[in-house]
C-alpha cells in the first residue's frame, strides 16, 4: 500500500484527488492539509468522503508528511518548491500538480511565473508529461510535474 499525503487538500484539485484515491486498491491516503480548514475532519467538510477516512486536515509542515510515500502538491503555483527539497532528502516522492517544476529553464520559469525559485536545481531532475507518453521516465523520478497522475 503507498502512503500518500496531499498537500492543499481543500482547493478544486486536492478534493478530486481525495475523492480519486479513496477508491484507490493501492493508495493510502495518510495525510491531508489545509491552512484554513487545519483541525476539521475531512468527511465533515466534504460529507461525500464520509466513509472513506477519518483524517484531520493538519498543517502543510514536513513533519507532518514524514509518514508517507509520496506527497502530492495540489496548490497553487510557487507553492511546492518551498517543501520539495526536504521531502526528497527524507525520501519521499514528490507529484507537483502546479507548474513549479515544469520548465527546465530557471529565466524563463521566473519570467513565466513572476517569482525567484527557490530551488533551481531540482528543475534538471523533475520529470513532466502524462504518464500516457512519459511512463518509463516518470517510474523511476523521485520529483514529478504533471496535470494527471495514475500510481
Amino acid at each position: 500500500m503507498i502512503k500518500v499525503g496531499i498537500v492543499g487538500g481543500t482547493g478544486y484539485t486536492g478534493v478530486e484527488l481525495l475523492r480519486l484515491l479513496a477508491m484507490h486498491p493501492k493508495a493510502s491516503v495518510q495525510v491531508v492539509t489545509s491552512r484554513a480548514e487545519k483541525g476539521l475532519q475531512v468527511d465533515a467538510v466534504y460529507p461525500n468522503l464520509r466513509g472513506f477516512n477519518d483524517l484531520c486536515f493538519v498543517e502543510p509542515i514536513i513533519e507532518n508528511l514524514t509518514t508517507c510515500d509520496v506527497v502530492f502538491f495540489a496548490t497553487p503555483n510557487a507553492t511546492a518548491m518551498y517543501m520539495a527539497k526536504n521531502l526528497l532528502d527524507a525520501g519521499i516522492k514528490v507529484i507537483d500538480l502546479s507548474a513549479d517544476f515544469r520548465l527546465k529553464d530557471v529565466a524563463e520559469w521566473e519570467k513565466w511565473y513572476g517569482a525567484s525559485h527557490v530551488c533551481p536545481e531540482l528543475l534538471e531532475q523533475a520529470v513532466y508529461g502524462l504518464p500516457e507518453t512519459n511512463r518509463e521516465a516518470i517510474k523511476g523520478a523521485p520529483l514529478k510535474e504533471k496535470r494527471f497522475c495514475s500510481i
